[in-house]
């Protein structure tokens, strides 16, 4: 018998998008298979609605709303698998979209994460920008993709159609082993939402486990579901999020040097939103920046007790992304050197 599954979908005020896409969800082959939903307190008639038209999947119920990460965490200490498989509830899915990614799982004991390939709902030849053919991190910890560079997306042309290790899978549609799970102590509940799947898969990596992208199964990502990319709460969180998975996983003497570069280009990014009459995201930056520099004594308490040098890992472009794709006008993850 295969490994049993739970493909568990977080929703607050999700409703649409369960009616959309939780049909297709329930016909997904595969034959030890469970569909939970976890509830973040929606104001909405969710819970209702799927009482009435879903009687066959599980409903786990939190009593506010823990964000991405803390929700996660509430709704999985009440599942029971081998896998998770963290599935947003703006993506459509095929019918063979799980056995590809867990026999690969299954055929390596050190992979303890992973990914299908993500793509755009609304254009299906295109990569999606939350995950893509898989995650990765430049020198100073600036996430990026195969086949997205910040806000370029590449066309699937069968160009990332070979199964590679990566740095972080996306918490669009995210693999796990449970036990790996379990181990690294799940999502950290304090960021909320944003880079959550970016700091476990780094705590993993620590730990000496792979993740992987898996080309030979794929979803559709709508995107932008919960946060819209255009609004200074998301700003705020990515630019806080980052430095503080830097603090938590990188060694000692690297986290100083990186963290205060990264802080500089920020800088630049902060100049760009004043010019560009952007003065809410300007502030989301200062902001992020400022919540950092205060959670420092917390953050250093959440250290590992190791942490691998940041360019061993694989999925680590030792080049910096931006001024690749800034001054160098690369658009493809391809023509990364």
């Amino acid at each position: 018998m295969n490994p049993s599954v739970a493909v568990v979908i977080l929703n607050w005020n999700g409703k649409a998008f369960l009616q959309q896409f939780l049909p297709g969800i329930l016909l997904s082959e595969y034959d030890n298979l469970q569909i939970v939903v976890g509830d973040n307190a929606s104001t909405d008639d969710s819970v209702a609605f799927l009482e009435e038209n879903y009687p066959t999947v599980k409903i786990i119920q939190n009593d506010i709303n823990y964000g991405f990460a803390g929700g996660y965490n509430k709704v999985l200490e009440r599942v029971e698998a081998d896998y998770f498989i963290l599935l947003n509830s703006d993506v459509e899915v095929v019918p063979n979209w799980i056995k590809p990614v867990i026999d690969l799982m299954e055929s390596d004991a050190q992979i303890a994460a992973a990914q299908p390939k993500i793509k755009w709902q609304h254009d299906k030849k295109q990569f999606e920008y939350a995950g893509a053919a898989g995650g990765f991190l430049d020198i100073y910890a600036y996430p990026f993709c195969r086949g997205r560079i910040f806000n370029v997306y590449e066309f699937d042309n069968g160009q990332y159609n070979t199964t590679k290790e990566i740095f972080w899978a996306s918490g669009a549609a995210f693999f796990i082993k449970s036990k790996c799970w379990k181990e690294a102590g799940g999502l950290d509940a304090d960021l909320f939402a944003h880079m959550e799947e970016i700091d476990l898969c780094w705590r993993l990596k620590n730990l000496n486990y792979k993740v992987v992208y898996c080309p030979d199964a794929e979803v559709y990502h709508v995107g932008g579901g919960t946060l819209q990319t255009e609004n200074p709460f998301k700003t705020y969180l990515n630019f806080r999020n980052n430095l503080i998975i830097m603090q938590k996983n990188l060694p000692a003497g690297d986290a100083v040097f990186r963290i205060l570069i990264r802080m500089c280009i920020d800088f630049i990014a902060w100049w760009h939103f004043l010019l560009s009459g952007k003065p809410k995201f300007t502030m989301a930056v200062s902001k992020g920046h400022w919540h950092f520099l205060k959670s420092l004594s917390k953050t250093n308490k959440k250290r590992q007790q190791v942490q691998k040098p940041y360019t061993k890992h694989s999925g680590v472009f030792n080049k910096s992304v931006v001024w690749a794709f800034f001054i160098k006008k690369i658009r493809h993850f391809s023509e990364l050197k």
